[in-house]
């Protein structure tokens, strides 16, 4: 291990170490020399090298850098990454607010690096590679580090992007400089990790058939790092490479993916809602936040939010507090940051009466429709403040973290989309262009019901988006389309019905936000119980029974 350290500092440090011999051979040993000499000689001997010294300085620097650029691997090639000790890292697996799981997983590949004898005593290989997978903004980068200061080793941060040059040669010589460098601090230390970001620029699969030949550079380098990973190497220094991409796992190579290169794979999803209330607690005292805020409530309020998200909410309800000269930032700052960076900036455009009552209507057929039929969502806010591009918005969220929909909710997502349209219909007789993108979201659930969802009433089943156009008949597209346009009348009809029912309750909405612009969920909830209305509720289709299996043969039989 002595000898290991005394070679990596020989190995970082030998130019410093060169300087200092040379300028005790250079100044020294001349000074022993001239002393023993007379005193004119000796001035004439200094007076003609110090008026050559500039010139030889020059010279001998316009040497030296041309042979480090073009011998000794400096220029275009050079990559040499500091390390970043364990100890300066200072994230530890209890500083990680939420990601359970993915902490679960790490903890044990901690584990299995600090126990790197017993694993090899056992017959066991120890872990060479860790894919961290998963949505950006959820953690992967804070797991790496917590990973390192735990096993206490040294740490190598890279980006894919850093390999990527457009001179031929570059990447590949890069990827052998940044292992032979984490392989020398693994023989000092121990081991070594390396962490790759954007994983899936430097480790996107190879091509073979390229007519231009563009692709060889990228090749090359991922060629390099497959060798480097899992190949024949002078030393045994345990390398751990932790990669993190934010794309789906088959971009990669197939050969990258293989056992004894990226072994495991961590996912980092987003947080559950006790993981953002865990989230929203931490970064909360990092402001000067109201006592009232209920945390639990904007937990409820952010499904589906990455912990960069939590945060960057947190951050702008500080800034539009600080702009209303504000002590504190309390929950009417925080859903306006969640407003504005969900919907987009307010910018009021100088509409028409006319146009902004339609505009009102439009958005109150939405609102109406959404609240009465959709099992699964929440109103959040309805405005006809022009933002994004759009003149109005009815904003909603689901109620809960759910990963699958069913027919219901695929069918209460197209009646939603439909409900500004009809409400244009039945008040004015004529509708907008403004219910173009209003369509254009209807229709394509419908299709996706039909085509890929098997979830259309004419009893077709599969993905029909699969299979090649020459093997659809003319016939079978023009039944699926049919049945496509059948999903949306039914829909059109079911809506169409429930506003005129209801249509009292869309002209008070019409009439609220003409007035005020704007609804928040408080006071959308309060209109509907005016008229004793009550949200949907998810109703779970109950498992059928299965039939009774039939009677075992008689004896004989």
């Amino acid at each position: 291990m002595l000898w290991a350290k005394l070679k990596l500092f020989m190995q970082r440090y030998w130019l410093w170490v060169a300087v200092v011999g040379g300028l005790f051979v250079a100044i020294v040993l001349p000074m022993w020399y001239l002393a023993g000499m007379e005193e004119s000689i000796r001035r004439y001997i200094i007076g003609i090298n110090v008026a050559s010294l500039p010139w030889g300085i020059l010279q001998t620097l316009v040497f030296v850098g041309f042979l480090y650029l073009l011998q000794y691997g400096g220029g275009f090639a050079q990559f040499k990454k500091a390390r970043i000790d364990a100890g300066e890292v200072k994230v530890r697996f209890s500083d990680v607010i939420g990601l359970t799981e993915a902490k679960r997983e790490a903890i044990e590949v901690v584990q299995l690096l600090k126990d790197r004898s017993a694993v090899k005593r056992l017959g066991g290989n120890i872990l060479r590679g860790i894919l961290l997978l998963g949505p950006p903004g959820c953690g992967k980068t804070l797991i790496a580090k917590a990973i390192a200061t735990e096993a206490g080793i040294p740490f190598l941060s890279v980006a894919g992007s850093e390999f990527v040059e457009v001179f031929v040669g570059v990447g590949a010589a890069r990827v052998r400089k940044l292992f032979k460098q984490a392989r020398q601090y693994a023989q000092a230390h121990g081991g070594c990790i390396i962490f790759i970001d954007e994983l899936e620029v430097l480790g996107r699969s190879r091509v073979f058939h390229d007519a231009f030949g563009g692709s060889s550079e990228g090749n090359s380098t991922l060629n390099q790092l497959l060798v480097e990973m899992d190949g024949l190497h002078e030393t045994d220094a345990h390398v751990l490479v932790i990669g993190a991409m934010n794309a789906a796992e088959d971009v990669l190579d197939p050969a990258l993916l293989r056992p004894g290169r990226f072994d495991r794979k961590i996912q980092v999803s987003r947080p559950n809602l006790q993981e953002r209330e865990q989230i929203f607690a931490f970064y909360a005292r990092k402001i000067k936040l109201e006592p009232d805020v209920d945390l639990a409530r904007l937990a409820r309020k952010a499904i589906h939010k990455s912990p960069a998200e939590i945060e960057n909410i947190l951050k702008e309800g500080a800034l539009i507090a600080a702009r209303s000269k504000k002590e504190l930032v309390g929950y009417k700052e925080i859903t306006s940051a969640i407003e504005r960076i969900e919907l987009g900036v307010e910018h009021r455009l100088n509409l028409t009466p006319h146009e902004r009552e339609m505009t009102a209507y439009h958005e109150a057929g939405h609102l109406v429709v959404l609240y009465l039929t959709h099992p699964t969502d929440d109103v959040f806010k309805a405005s006809i403040i022009q933002r994004g591009g759009a003149l109005g918005v009815v904003h909603h969220t689901p109620r809960e973290e759910l990963y699958t929909s069913d027919r219901n909710t695929w069918l209460a997502n197209i009646e939603v989309s439909l409900g500004g349209y009809v409400a244009e219909r039945q008040k004015y007789g004529v509708t907008t262009d403004g219910v173009s993108s209003d369509f254009k979201n209807a229709m394509s659930l419908a299709h996706t019901m039909v085509w890929r969802v098997g979830m259309g009433q004419s009893g077709f089943v599969g993905d029909f988006t699969v299979l090649p156009k020459e093997h659809l008949s003319e016939a079978l597209k023009q039944q699926l389309n049919n049945e496509t346009q059948q999903v949306l009348r039914q829909s059109l009809d079911k809506v169409d019905e429930l506003l005129k029912k209801k249509w009292n309750i869309v002209e008070r909405f019409a009439g609220e936000l003409i007035r005020r612009d704007e609804l928040d969920y408080d006071e959308i909830v309060q209109i509907f119980l005016e008229y004793n209305e009550q949200p949907r509720r998810p109703v779970h289709p109950t498992a059928q029974t299965a039939p009774p299996p039939p009677p075992p043969p008689a004896p004989g039989a």
